[in-house]
């Protein structure tokens, strides 16, 4: 995916797409170093030259992208450095700490979308105010009210989304009988995850020795709370997740893939996660725009063609992920800054992303751009994934986000783990989740 994140149910460490239709090699340029410059990151150096810093989490895409390098090319004063932490778990923390000491902070610093409310609501005023900047009627109506304080001010950018779709092994499909055409899979699931479940019981009576029909009962989990406008917290700043019907709704047909073998019990993004995708022990995964570059990753050339993409279950389209790039006020050059985030978040540089990495772009102006109206994946059997993620980010709703939504749904897929790997009952694994939730926001 880029990507790898480990927040809101998602981790995110580095790996790169394979291809968006064209290679991705053609944008695979160096990232701009300040070996040669004798700037520091606290101002200019005697020639009038600066280093922004950008400190983000996992893969934003902009190096490979080469759009650090581009960018110093346009402006030759100008030398971008990016700090990467692999695992946004250590990240935000740090974040945090630095905005609470006022000292460490980057130029531009990456927010996670399940950490944006926290700091939308307690730490806006730390932050740079976009909006006279950035026009917020370019992305996906959605994603810049996420980053929108009460009072109009917009404290980051857009930058990616997780529109969701199902990947499907259609060498497994072929072997259990199921079809595998991409408009005919599509027809199977159209009712809905239970739709997805009962596809799932008829992939199990002829599934290929050793393999199994979904990867984790937790990624979808994730997916279906996804699809709805209410998730964890109701519009007043409650939490109601032990009562929201979209998180019964994915809990309950979690506990029934476990209680089914339906799941290989596989938590993502782990060793035992990828071995099962080279081995091809996997039949489908939830997809969100992101997760096709870790498929194709781990699954490896062996299993090239084999894939395919089709729209997710259900008539109600889902974001699963996304960030933003944010500029604090603590900054010594925050309208360079400022420019900067506004040229990265641009639907140019959004689309030489997508096209590099696999990152969808959440500025609608991106849609339209050949490298992502026309992309294909190839190692998915040319699926037309430009398409169908720009028409699913189109129609997701607006979602309801709450300052500790991360911690709720890590909180929930550890405990949707334990019931596929260790036998805990759902009873036992809701009580112990709701434990550690209720812990965590007091």
């Amino acid at each position: 995916m880029r990507i790898t994140r480990t927040v809101a149910g998602r981790s995110r460490r580095v790996a790169v797409l394979v291809t968006t239709g064209l290679t991705a090699s053609a944008l695979l340029l160096t990232g701009c170093s300040s070996d040669s410059d004798s700037s520091d990151n606290t101002g200019s150096d005697a020639n009038g030259k600066i280093t922004l810093t950008v400190a983000d989490f996992g893969q934003f895409g902009y190096k490979e992208a080469g759009l650090f390098a581009k960018y110093h090319e346009l402006h030759p004063n100008i030398t971008v450095k990016e700090d990467v932490t692999s695992d946004e778990k250590v990240y935000y923390p740090k974040l945090l700490q630095q905005l609470n000491s006022g000292s460490g902070l980057a130029d531009v610093q990456g927010i996670e979308v399940g950490r944006i409310k926290e700091i939308v609501d307690t730490k806006a005023d730390q932050f740079a105010d976009l909006s006279k900047v950035i026009d917020v009627n370019e992305w996906v109506s959605w994603k810049e009210k996420q980053a929108t304080t009460a009072d109009g001010a917009v404290i980051g950018a857009g930058t990616d989304i997780g529109p969701m779709s199902l990947c499907y092994n259609t060498e497994l499909f072929k072997k259990a009988g199921l079809p595998t055409d991409r408009e005919e899979v599509a027809q199977k699931v159209a009712g809905g995850w239970e739709d997805y479940l009962k596809l799932g019981e008829e992939y199990k009576k002829n599934a290929p020795e050793g393999t199994y029909f979904m990867d984790s009962a937790s990624a979808m989990f994730n997916a279906v709370v996804s699809s709805n406008a209410k998730q964890y917290y109701d519009e007043s700043g409650k939490a109601i997740y032990k009562d929201s019907p979209s998180v019964k709704q994915g809990w309950d047909l979690a506990a029934e893939a476990a209680s089914k073998k339906l799941t290989q019990g596989l938590a993502q993004f782990t060793d035992p996660w990828k071995a099962g995708l080279r081995k091809g022990t996997i039949a489908t995964v939830a997809c969100p725009a992101w997760m096709a570059g870790q498929i194709s990753i781990n699954s490896g050339d062996a299993n090239k063609g084999k894939w395919n993409i089709t729209t997710a279950p259900g008539a109600t389209a889902a974001n699963w992920g996304g960030s933003f790039l944010s500029v604090p006020k603590s900054g010594k050059h925050v309208d360079e800054a400022t420019e900067l985030v506004k040229w990265l978040t641009a639907p140019e540089q959004q689309a030489a992303v997508f096209k590099a990495i696999g990152s969808f772009p959440s500025n609608k102006g991106a849609y339209d751009l050949p490298d992502v109206k026309n992309a294909k994946l190839p190692y998915f059997n040319d699926a037309p994934i430009g398409q169908i993620y720009a028409d699913e980010a189109k129609s997701i709703p607006e979602t309801v986000l709450g300052p500790k939504d991360g911690v709720i749904k890590d909180s929930i897929s550890t405990q949707i783990n334990n019931m596929e790997q260790r036998g805990t009952s759902p009873d036992d694994a809701w009580k112990a989740a709701t434990n550690v939730v209720d812990k965590a926001i007091g």
